[in-house]
């Protein structure tokens, strides 16, 4: 299921390793964080902020 993330929620969130900002992925549904090199998942339009849900992504 493909929801969009409300962009006054995104403009809040961090990187919770990093405390970096985030970009959000609408095809993967998933919140990058470049400088960490991880990808946050968004599960039932939750972003889930934990660094042990996230994946490790190129880059």
């Amino acid at each position: 299921m493909n929801t969009e993330l409300d962009p006054r929620l995104l403009s809040l969130l961090v990187c919770p390793v990093t405390k970096g900002p985030l970009t959000y992925d609408r095809n993967t549904q998933e919140l990058i964080s470049p400088r960490a090199k991880l990808a946050f998942p968004i599960r039932d339009g939750i972003p889930i902020m934990l660094p042990e849900e996230a994946r490790q992504i190129e880059g």
